[in-house]
């Protein structure tokens, strides 16, 4: 009888129990709800400990052992990946395994949210179900990560939230508005490059002017040809700068709003009032970039001169067999060292691409007031040819008399705020030559330090590009019969031995 009433106790207990978990939600008002657990979970007990003898049998049994086996393990198991969620939850870690990394932010990204001195905030407009949200949402939390509580975001259905989307003139789906005080820019496709772009224009105070000298068959800012200048035109643009041409000999001088002046691969000599005008803007501190190509600029060589730049009258051409494994001539040359230098100091891994360049050495006697330092060097195996009978003629060795590598191929030259970078090649920038391996960033990490924006430089943004695996017709044979036919068919024979051999153990 005893027994019986310990049974209804048992399940007395377990409506109290429920009655306790429930009561604080559905009465907030009622203080004493964990009486109810006490209560309920005394006569749980009670009931639990009228049947002892019982469950002694039970929890010797075999069935009843590995049973509990299997409950401890599983039991174990949701721990772990409990702790593992929590923490995963606290301390947040990727591993970016893509080759081009277009899972994680470029430095160029994390060094700019890190020194964000300025608020931004950004609104992206994305229906509930429409494909790139998540990729939107992932790729501003990680602008959020990195900059230290200035950056904030929201993702809106612009139909659910009609007012604010005609605040915002928004008119296509997938829009992303970013704000920094009164400036705000617009991003229609929300990938890391254009993001990026956005945020240097609204944390950047107005636009500095990059002029490109003209008049001398350099390589025009708006052709689009292969030797055209239009590419670094929209890549320097893109980082907030304004291109300008610039054609000495009318001006007379440089304007006084030019933050650097490049001076890139005339094919006819710059005249002596265009040269003395330069002299002039480095003298007030100017930022010149000149790219020289091999045998041209005669003038210019011997004006650079008094800067402390020896420009080689030589092709450099390189025997390293890298090149040749990239499908290069000798005459363009892969370039993976470079010294110490805020131009180059997040290039170490970095191949860049020198095509047909000439040698930029030092002059023998250094200029008293200029610093010359060396920023890019070719391999022991390459040397200047100076030979140009033999180079018309396909005739490719070197001489006694031709410089031994390693040469330098990009070199730096100040004194005070006056900044000069010279390059062998303008190949290198030109739009057959900018988006070669890292020439694009070697060549906007040079304008940023000679415009004194040294927070620029880095490595940006790449462009997401599609890795397709090709496969011939045995490979894709060989893929098809694996995991279809060769790893089902082991484990049907398999099954089948085991099953003959524990019949003929019987």
């Amino acid at each position: 009888m005893i027994r019986k009433i310990l049974d209804w106790a048992g399940y007395a207990g377990v409506a109290v129990l429920a009655a306790g978990v429930v009561l604080p939600y559905a009465r907030p008002d009622l203080a004493h709800y964990r009486g109810f657990l006490y209560a309920g979970a005394l006569l749980v007990l009670a009931s639990l400990l009228a049947r002892i003898e019982d469950y002694r049998a039970f929890f010797g049994a075999r069935t009843t052992r590995y049973g509990l086996n299997a409950a401890v393990m599983i039991l174990l198991v949701l721990g772990v990946t409990t702790i593992v969620q929590a923490l995963s939850y606290q301390h947040s870690w990727r591993w970016d395994l893509t080759e081009t990394k277009r899972f994680s932010l470029s430095p160029q990204t994390v060094q700019l949210l890190s020194g964000l001195k300025t608020d931004v905030s950004a609104v992206a407009f994305f229906r509930t179900d429409q494909p790139g949200k998540r990729l939107a949402e992932d790729l501003l939390k990680q602008y959020a990560r990195y900059a230290n509580g200035r950056f904030t975001w929201r993702v809106l259905d612009p139909d659910r939230d009609p007012a604010l989307a005609k605040r915002y003139a928004i008119e296509t789906y997938g829009t992303t508005v970013l704000e920094a005080g009164a400036k705000s820019e617009k991003v229609l496709d929300a990938d890391e490059e254009k993001l990026t772009n956005a945020l240097v224009k609204v944390t950047r105070a107005g636009k500095r002017v990059v002029y490109a000298v003209q008049g001398h068959g350099e390589p025009e800012v708006a052709n689009t040809d292969r030797g055209g200048f239009s590419e670094a035109k929209t890549a320097l643009e893109r980082t907030n700068y304004e291109v300008k041409p610039l054609v000495l000999v009318r001006e007379g001088k440089v304007p006084a709003d030019a933050a650097v002046v490049i001076v890139a691969g005339p094919r006819t000599d710059l005249l002596k009032p265009e040269l003395d005008a330069l002299d002039a803007y480095v003298a007030q501190g100017g930022k010149v970039l000149v790219m020289v190509n091999p045998f041209q600029g005669e003038a210019l060589r011997k004006h650079l001169e008094k800067y402390g730049f020896a420009l080689g009258n030589d092709l450099v051409v390189e025997a390293n067999p890298i090149g040749r494994l990239l499908g290069f001539e000798p005459y363009v040359l892969v370039v993976q060292h470079y010294e110490r230098h805020p131009i180059t100091r997040d290039l170490g891994g970095i191949m860049t691409v020198f095509p047909m360049t000439r040698s930029v050495g030092r002059t023998k006697v250094p200029p008293k007031d200029f610093t010359y330092d060396a920023l890019a060097q070719t391999s022991a195996q390459s040397w200047g040819e100076t030979n140009r009978a033999e180079l018309d003629r396909g005739v490719v060795k070197p001489d006694p008399e031709d410089p031994k590598g390693p040469l330098t191929v990009a070199a730096v030259a100040t004194k005070d705020k006056a900044r000069l970078v010279v390059f062998g090649t303008a190949t290198l920038a030109a739009n057959q030559g900018l988006n070669l391996q890292g020439n694009r960033d070697l060549f906007l990490n040079t304008v940023s330090w000679l415009a004194e924006e040294e927070d620029q430089i880095s490595i940006r943004p790449k462009e997401t590009r599609q890795t397709p695996v090709f496969l011939n017709a045995n490979q894709a044979q060989a893929v098809f019969l694996l995991p279809v036919v060769v790893l089902p068919g082991l484990v049907l024979v398999g099954g089948v031995v085991a099953v003959v051999r524990r019949r003929a153990a019987k």
